[in-house]
């Protein structure tokens, strides 16, 4: 077993980027999610209500992030000063506006008012108490630093759907391969290079799943979320991945070895 792909997204809900490495820090993989869009009652919006935002590319460059919004050309993340308290799920989060231009073009390409927030070191959002007793931090992802996904069950899935799938629809940050197909159901812990991780709960699926990352819409058919309905529902929710957290700094990089540990099993190569 190996890491078959590593994504980023520098910004909830945009579409993310694929690397051949990232750093980790306190937040999670560095520069991952540390920005969001709220709209005017500072509630955080994602391609559930606008699925447009998928056809929204993201770049980083030294750490800095860049939008590039359909028919208003390329802009620069750039933090303002002015402080505000931001809403993700159930959580109210210190974060910074960012500058008005990036803001302001959003708004058009959207047709509503939105801004883009950063979250600043010192904002402590805590990992999801119920499911991580340790004082843990996370950037504005939904619940956890990261999500592991398994080629292997994307393409099980793929054999049951009319059309082919790819990974980016799940928005994983690692994706394993040489699992066989829903392993991950059993898995606890692992080490991933040089860095332990361990997996909390399985990822519940909403929605976005069924946005096309090349369209910006949602399908028609409800697919794949539908097909998942009907033989992966359980007490978390339709589920596909595995959300996790990681127990110290380091660098995953593609290629790089994996073993676990399972509620079956002690270990597995």
């Amino acid at each position: 077993m190996q890491v078959h792909s590593l994504y980023v997204y520098p910004v909830k809900s945009l579409a993310g980027i694929q690397v051949s490495s990232f750093l980790l820090d306190e937040f999670g993989p560095a520069d991952d999610r540390r920005w969001m869009i709220v709209d005017s009652e500072r509630e955080f919006v994602t391609q559930r209500s606008n699925p447009e935002l998928a056809m929204i590319k993201t770049r980083l460059d030294s750490g800095q992030v860049f939008v590039d919004i359909p028919g208003e050309g390329e802009f620069p993340l750039l933090p303002d000063t002015e402080e505000c308290r931001v809403r993700v799920w159930r959580d109210w989060a210190k974060a910074v506006y960012g500058e008005d231009k990036a803001s302001a073009a959003l708004s058009r390409y959207c047709g509503q008012t939105f801004r883009f927030v950063y979250m600043p070191e010192e904002t402590f959002r805590r990992v999801d108490a119920s499911r991580v007793t340790e004082y843990r931090r996370v950037s504005f992802a939904d619940g956890f630093p990261f999500l592991i996904t398994n080629l292997a069950s994307l393409e099980e899935l793929n054999s049951r759907l009319d059309s082919a799938i790819d990974m980016r629809r799940f928005r994983p940050n690692i994706v394993v391969e040489g699992a066989g197909a829903w392993d991950e159901d059993n898995w606890t812990s692992a080490r991933i290079g040089e860095t332990a991780f361990t997996l909390v709960k399985p990822c519940s699926r909403c929605v976005m799943t069924t946005v096309d990352p090349d369209q910006g819409v949602k399908s028609v058919d409800l697919q794949p979320l539908r097909m998942l309905g009907t033989y992966r529902r359980t007490s978390d929710g339709v589920i596909f991945g595995m959300n996790a957290i990681h127990e110290s700094d380091g660098t995953i990089r593609v290629g790089d070895p994996i073993t676990l540990q399972t509620t079956a099993t002690t270990e597995n190569q």
